[in-house]
This record gives C-alpha cells, structure tokens and sequence, in this order.
C-alpha cells in the first residue's frame, strides 16, 4: 500500500502542473445548449475531480469511482477530469452508440503529451477518409491467412529461442518475456525486421518513446516528451530507410505492414505518415499483447480447475498432431473452445483497455442524455464489463460463463467499436492462444503473490514472477 499511496501524491502533485499548463482555459465551461445534462459535478475548480479519480485508478477497484457515481446519478454521468468537463458513459448501449458515431460527432481526444507525441496524422487521432483508408488496409492484412501464418511460425521459434534459457532455479517474470516475444514478432509482422542489432536499438528507442505518452506536456531538453520525440525522430529515420529499400526492390506480395501502405496509390500515404503510423503500430506489442499473455497466467494460476481443462485440452491437440505427424496451423490454435472462452474472459476481467476518449464536435443527444459541443466524453469499458446486471459474479473469473453463449458486441468492447476497432485483435487471440499453448503444454508452475496495477496502464506490480519446471509426463 505504501508505493500506491507513494504514487498518488506524486501523480497528483503532477497534476497541478499538467492542468496549469495545459487546460488551465477550461476553467470557462463549452457552452452548451438549454438541454438537461446528465446529473453529476464537475468537483473543484480547475482540478475538477481528478484527484478522486487517480485515487480509486490505483486502488485494487478503479471503477470504484465510478462505482459511486453511477449509484448517485445513473450510468451515465458529468464529471471534470484531466482538465476537461467530461461525460462519462458505464452505459454499454450509450457507449456503442458513441463508438459507432462517425468523424462528424465524435473525434478522439487525448491527453496532449499523448498527442504531441503521436503526431497529427496517426491513425489514432485523424478522422475521415484517411483514418478510414489506413484501417481499411490494416485491418485487411492482419486478417490474412499468409500473415496468420507467417505470425504463427515467429511465435513458435521465438517462444522456442526464449524458453530455452528459462531456468528452475530462478523466477521467471512472465511479464518481461512476453513484451520481448510480442515486440519482435508484430515488428517483424510491421516492417519485416529479424531480431538483431536493428531490432535491439528500435527497441531500445521505443521503449524511450512510449515513456512519453503518459509525461508532463512539456517539451524542455531533458523533460520524458523531449526525450521520447527525439527517440521518435530516430525511430522514423530508420523506418525511413527500410521504407526506401522496399521502394527499391518493388516486392510483388506484401510481406509486412509497410509493404502493404508504400504499395498504395494513394498521394495521401506519404512516407512520413507511413513511418509515424507504424511506429504507432507498434504498441501493442509492448503494451496490449503482453499484458493479455501475462493476466491470462495471472488468473489461470489462481483458478487450478481452469487451469487443468486448458491444459488438458492443449495436450490432446498437441497428442493428435504429432501422432499425425503435423505441425500446429493457426486455424489450430483458434479451433481450440475452451482456451479462447479463457482469453474472453481474460479480455473481460482484465480490461487491458479500460475505455477510449472522444469529443464531441456538436451538441449531441443518446438516450436522452446531452453530450454539448466541446465537451469530452469517458466510454467507460470497464464498469460495462463488470457489471453485475450484465454478468453473474463478475469480479469472479469464469470462464465457462462464455460457453455456449454469443458475444454481444454492445456488453463486451475489449478492443473498442466502430470505425476505430483495433484491427489487430484476431492477431492477439492468435499470439495469447499459441503462447498459451506452449506454456501449458511444457511447464508447470508455481506463481508467487504479484497484483495487477491499473493506473496509468494495466501491469503487474512485480512483472509476474513464477517457478517453472518443465514437464517429463509428455
């Protein structure tokens, strides 16, 4: 307790400094029109009610904030955080709707280290037909069969070339191993980049660059955004010069994510753009992917009964395919029920993305609730995930509760909605289920106590430490 209470003076030390410099101008409302809004207070002048917010962020129950509040005023509510009036949806229809609106309602909104960082043509903050164009192509090529392929074989030698050093003597800290497995394989799957001293000194920068996203917006020689945009800068220079070496060699079949923007004609998709979205493509796999893996350990270590029915089912198809004598495809890996209802869950407990932000560009009614122009909107996933009218016990991991029974796109959004789902999410199905395969299939393991941080993204505090020993019963 005492490192969460650690944090939260600092965080909100820092916060001072951060609403001073950056919102400071929000202390004069959005003007909005005579329409009722949600019922809710916007807290303190200036600093609204952030502090409460971060408080309960880092806590064991970070929707308790909104916990409260949906108590007081319903699940849809106005609040002020981070510097800006806010409505909040815990309202899984409202929060479809929201996702599902078009550039000309709703636009993303971010924190402005964030923005600053991504730059004003990432696919996370442009809108319209580009924003359209870039996911279009993405998303196509990560639904391939050759790329699910391709993904699948880096999976199995780069688990392989991992595993290997794993030692029963030592802790292994799953976290770790698997931020370094899911960043090779999607740079591989992004611009075609073999481990190597490349990929090590893009690594070494990227991991500079994302200290940046969540940093105070000042950009001053030695501040985390100065240091994390020079980072980015000889990010892009590199991406640069293997964007010109695949110009020079006009490959005739995409093999990667740069491949399939550079062979685009259209005179939108410059090659800056290019390079600045891939690096943006490059974060799930040191964030999302990862952090997917390691909760799936985490909750599988605590519920032996989940555990068993995974590996026993992971052993059977590894049984039928070598007395077969074939290797594993990735339509293997998905085919298998239970241990995709135990990344569903996975997905549902864990809440790796806990809600997006928008705002909204013209005054807006949802079910009766007024969204005014200018105003940020909170679609809160979370609390829609736990929530106890939509899913029985659902602070309890369970997988079984999705056997049988189709997800409904509105009560579960793990991976966003709309025109902005993560195109990439077949992909981290693919990469949880064969690592869990592999895990389950060669190891037992004893985890010690570690606990899940979610605030100001989703981590385990002590990078999941385990006890391995290989399995002689196979």
């Amino acid at each position: 307790m005492d490192i969460i209470m650690w944090s939260l003076v600092m965080t909100s030390t820092l916060l001072f400094v951060i609403i001073f410099f950056t919102k400071i101008k929000s202390a004069i409302l959005p003007s909005y029109d005579s329409s009722p809004l949600p019922l809710g207070t916007l807290g303190w002048p200036f600093i609204g009610e952030t502090i409460e917010f971060i408080s309960c962020a880092l806590s064991h129950r970070p929707e308790s904030f909104m916990d409260k509040r949906r108590r007081m005023y319903g699940k849809v509510f106005k609040s002020h955080i981070f510097g800006s009036a806010t409505i909040i949806s815990t309202d899984a229809e409202v929060s479809r709707i929201i996702l599902q609106s078009d550039g000309k309602t709703f636009v993303p909104s971010y924190p402005k280290s964030l923005t600053e960082l991504m730059g004003k043509s990432s696919i996370l903050l442009i809108s319209g037909s580009l924003q359209r164009r870039i996911h279009g192509l993405m998303g196509s090529f990560f639904k391939s069969q050759s790329l699910k392929a391709q993904i699948t074989y880096d999976m199995h030698k780069y688990l392989l070339e991992s595993t290997a050093k794993w030692s029963e003597d030592y802790p292994v800290y799953i976290q770790d191993e698997t931020k370094n497995i899911s960043f090779q394989v999607l740079v591989k799957a992004l611009i075609g980049l073999d481990p190597g001293y490349q990929m090590d000194l893009l690594k070494k920068q990227f991991q500079e660059f994302i200290g940046g996203l969540m940093s105070l917006p000042i950009n001053l020689p030695g501040s985390q955004l100065y240091r994390s945009l020079q980072a980015k800068k000889k990010m892009v220079k590199m991406i640069h010069r293997i964007i010109q070496e695949k110009r020079s060699s006009n490959p005739v079949v995409p093999k990667d994510a740069a491949d399939v923007l550079i062979s685009d004609t259209s005179e939108q998709l410059t090659d800056d753009l290019i390079a600045e979205n891939l690096i943006d493509l490059m974060i799930p796999g040191e964030d999302s992917v990862p952090v997917l893996m390691t909760l799936t350990i985490r909750y599988l270590s605590d519920c032996p009964s989940a555990l068993q029915q995974l590996t026993e089912e992971n052993l059977k198809l590894k049984r039928l395919k070598e007395k077969l004598g074939q290797t594993l495809s990735w339509s293997d890996y998905l085919s298998l029920p239970f241990t995709q209802t135990v990344i569903t869950e996975t997905l549902r407990m864990g809440n790796v993305i806990i809600g997006v932000m928008r705002k909204a560009t013209k005054d807006v009614q949802i079910k009766g609730h007024c969204i005014p122009k200018g105003w940020c909107v909170l679609t809160y996933f979370r609390s829609v995930h736990l929530d106890d009218d939509l899913y029985d016990s659902p602070h309890q991991f369970n997988p079984w509760r999705w056997q049988d029974k189709e997800m409904n796109i509105c009560n579960f959004t793990p991976f966003g909605g709309g025109q902005r789902l993560c195109p990439g999410l077949d992909l981290a199905r693919l990469e949880t289920s064969i690592f869990l395969h592999h895990f389950v299939t060669q190891f037992r393991w004893v985890a010690e106590d570690d606990s899940i941080i979610n605030f100001p993204t989703v981590r385990m505090k002590r990078r999941m430490p385990i006890w391995v020993k290989r399995r002689r019963d196979f």
